[in-house]
C-alpha cells in the first residue's frame, strides 16, 4: 500500500480530533470513473462503553455498516484510497483536512476554514463521561 505512510499521517489527526472532542465527521469521496463504491462516511458511536467508528459504505443500490475500534478502522479505510477514492476529509471544529490524491497520484494534506461549528454529539458524551 503505497498510500499507507501519508494516511497514517492523515488518519493521526482523526484520532487527534477524537480524543480532543472536535471531530465532526470523515468522508472519503472523490471515486477514479463510475464505481459501485460512491462513498464512505465515518462515524463515531459508542459500542459497550468504547468510542468506535461506524463506516458506512454508500454503493450505488445499497448501504452497508461495518463497526470498527478507531485504531482498527485505519487499516479499513487506507484500503480505499486510490482504489476507488482519491480524497478523505476530516471535519472538525477547528479545521477541515483534506488528504487530495492528483492525477500523477501526488498526495497532498491541506487545512481549510471549518465547516462545522459543533463536534459530534457522541464524541462530546463519550469524552464527558470519560
Amino acid at each position: 500500500m503505497p498510500f499507507s505512510a501519508t494516511f497514517h499521517d492523515f488518519y493521526s489527526k482523526v484520532k487527534d480530533s477524537l480524543s480532543e472532542g472536535t471531530f465532526a465527521k470523515l468522508t472519503l469521496a472523490k471515486t477514479i470513473g463510475n464505481t459501485e463504491l460512491m462513498n464512505i462516511y465515518v462515524r463515531p458511536i459508542i459500542d459497550e462503553n468504547v468510542l468506535k467508528l461506524e463506516l458506512k459504505f454508500k454503493f450505488q443500490k445499497e448501504e452497508i455498516i461495518e463497526i470498527y475500534t478507531v485504531d482498527n478502522a485505519f487499516n479499513r479505510l487506507v484500503a480505499f484510497i486510490n482504489n476507488p477514492f482519491l480524497s478523505a476529509i476530516l471535519f472538525t471544529t477547528e479545521f477541515d483536512l483534506v488528504y487530495k490524491l492528483n492525477k500523477k497520484r501526488a498526495v497532498s494534506i491541506n487545512d481549510q476554514s471549518p465547516t462545522f461549528a459543533n463536534a459530534s454529539p457522541i464524541v462530546v458524551e463519550f469524552l464527558a463521561g470519560n
